[in-house]
C-alpha cells in the first residue's frame, strides 16, 4: 500500500526531457520582442485595474504578466550553478522591474483617480500567509513547467502568486508619495520573488537537473548560506506581520462576541458598532434612553468577560429618547414664536396697506367733491398728532386743506362739506381748512 502511494507520487514519469525544460526557461527568462510588449501591457492593464478598483482586470493582468519567467530562471540557475544564466535572469528582471515601477508610476501621476482602493490597500501588509502562497504557488509552477502535461497551473500559479499589482502598488505609492505604500508593497513583490526562486531551486535539485558548469563544493556551500540568510530577511518581518495580523482577528472575534451581548441595555439599544483592532477601540452607538456613567462601567466591565482587558471603549449617542422629548418642546417653542412674527407681520402689511390707502384719499376726496364745487381745484389730505396740554398720548387727527380759486365759500357751504366729511372718513375729530 504504500509503496503504490510512494509510486504515486513520482514525479519521474511525467518530467519533460531536461534539454527541453532547460531551453523553455532560457526562452523565458529573456525580455525583447514579444515578452517586452506583453510586459509593457500587463503594467498598464494591472495599474488601471487598481486605479478603478476592478479585480477582474488585475486578474487579467496577472495572467499576461510574463515576470514569471525570468524568477523561474533565477531559482533554476542556482540550482543548476549555472551563473551565466543566472546573471542574464537577474539582468532581464531588474529591467522588468524598473520598467514596471517606471511606467506604473508615471500612469498614477497622471492618472485624475487617486483614492487607494481596497485592491490597493491589500497589498501593502503582507504576512507569513503571502510567504506560503508564493512558496507552494512557486512549486506548482516549476512542477508544471518541467511537467509534460502542463494543463493550467501556469495561469493558476500567475493569479495566486500576483506579481505584477505588488509592483504597480509600489509605484502608486511613489507616485502620491506614500512610503508606506511603496515599501509595503515592495516588500510583499520581494516576498514572491524569493519564494518563487527558492521553489525553483528546491524542485530543480529534486528532479536533479544536470549541472552544466563545473563547480567546487565551496561555491555550492557559499551558495547555499547566501540562500539560507535571503530565506531569514525575508521570512521574518513576515511572520511578524502575520502575528499582528492573527492578533487583529483575534481581538475582531472578541469584540464581535461582546458587541452581541451589549446590544440591550435597560431599554438601550446599540444601533452600530464600529471595531478598530489597530488602536484596539471599539465605538458604540446606542439608541433610546441616554446612558448613565454606572451602565457604561457596566458594560466596560462585560468586555473582561470576552478577554478585552486592552480594549478602548468609545460610547457615543445616537437616538436618544430624552433629546427627542426636548426636541419636540424645542420645536413648540418654535411655532408660538413663528405665529407670533406672522401676526406682526400681518399687522405691518395691513398697517402699510392702509397708508397706501390714506396717501390716495386726497386724490379720491377731490374726485368726489369736484363735481358739486367746481371752484374746488386741490385737496389735501394727511394725518396728524395733536399735542395737548395734560395729556398723556396725543390725539390723531384728519387735516383736510381745500384749494379753490378767487373768492370763498359761503359758509353754509363750508358747513356741508365739513358735514360730508365726517361722513365719509366716519371721523368727526378733524380739522378742515380752505385757501384760496
Amino acid at each position: 500500500m504504500i509503496r503504490k502511494i510512494m509510486h504515486s507520487l513520482k514525479l519521474d514519469s511525467d518530467i519533460e526531457d531536461c534539454e527541453i525544460i532547460h531551453a523553455t526557461i532560457e526562452r523565458d527568462v529573456i525580455f525583447k520582442g514579444t515578452n517586452l510588449w506583453i510586459l509593457a501591457f500587463a503594467i498598464i492593464v494591472a495599474s488601471v485595474g487598481l486605479n478603478v478598483n476592478s479585480t477582474a482586470v488585475i486578474i487579467g493582468a496577472m495572467l499576461i504578466s510574463p515576470l514569471m519567467g525570468p524568477i523561474n530562471g533565477m531559482g533554476y540557475s542556482l540550482a543548476t550553478y549555472n551563473f551565466s544564466l543566472f546573471r542574464r535572469a537577474v539582468k532581464n528582471f531588474s529591467f522588468a522591474v524598473f520598467a514596471s515601477l517606471a511606467a506604473s508610476t508615471l500612469y498614477f501621476a497622471i492618472s485624475p483617480v487617486t483614492a487607494a482602493h481596497s485592491e490597493l490597500l491589500a497589498r501593502t501588509s503582507p504576512t507569513i500567509y503571502d510567504v506560503l502562497i508564493a512558496l507552494f504557488g512557486g512549486l506548482a509552477g516549476i512542477v508544471a513547467i518541467s511537467s509534460k502535461s502542463k494543463g493550467n497551473v501556469i495561469p493558476g500559479v500567475a493569479i495566486a502568486t500576483a506579481l505584477m499589482p505588488p509592483l504597480c502598488t509600489a509605484g502608486y505609492g511613489l507616485a502620491t508619495g506614500q512610503p508606506t505604500f511603496f515599501f509595503g508593497a515592495l516588500y510583499l513583490f520581494t516576498i514572491n520573488t524569493v519564494f518563487i526562486a527558492l521553489s525553483s531551486v528546491a524542485v530543480s535539485q529534486v528532479l536533479n537537473f544536470p549541472i552544466r558548469t563545473i563547480v567546487d563544493q565551496a561555491q555550492k556551500n557559499r551558495i547555499n548560506r547566501i540562500i539560507t540568510y535571503v530565506i531569514l530577511v525575508t521570512t521574518i518581518p513576515s511572520i511578524y506581520f502575520g502575528y499582528g495580523l492573527v492578533k487583529k482577528e483575534a481581538f475582531m472575534e472578541r469584540a464581535s462576541k461582546f458587541t452581541r451581548n451589549v446590544t440591550i441595555v435597560e431599554g438601550t439599544y446599540l444601533l452600530k458598532d464600529e471595531v478598530n483592532p489597530s488602536d484596539k477601540t471599539i465605538t458604540l452607538i446606542y439608541g433610546g434612553s441616554t446612558l448613565t456613567e454606572a451602565q457604561k462601567r457596566a458594560i466596560a466591565e462585560r468586555a473582561k468577560d470576552f478577554a478585552l482587558y486592552e480594549a478602548k471603549l468609545i460610547f457615543q449617542q445616537g437616538f436618544s429618547l430624552e433629546n427627542v422629548e426636548k426636541r419636540e418642546a424645542h420645536v413648540d417653542s418654535l411655532k408660538a414664536e413663528i405665529n407670533r412674527l406672522t401676526a406682526i407681520l400681518a399687522e405691518e402689511k395691513k398697517s402699510r396697506e392702509a397708508e397706501g390707502r390714506r396717501a390716495e384719499l386726497g386724490k379720491q376726496l377731490l374726485a368726489e367733491i369736484k363735481p358739486i364745487y367746481p371752484q374746488i381745484i386741490a385737496c389735501t389730505y394727511s394725518e396728524a398728532k395733536t399735542f395737548r396740554h395734560g395729556a398723556e398720548a396725543p390725539e390723531m387727527q384728519d387735516v383736510i386743506v381745500f384749494t379753490f380759486r378767487k373768492g370763498s365759500l359761503k359758509k353754509v357751504d363750508r358747513k356741508k362739506i365739513e358735514n360730508w366729511l365726517a361722513s365719509r372718513l366716519e371721523n368727526k375729530k378733524m380739522k378742515v381748512f380752505y385757501e384760496t
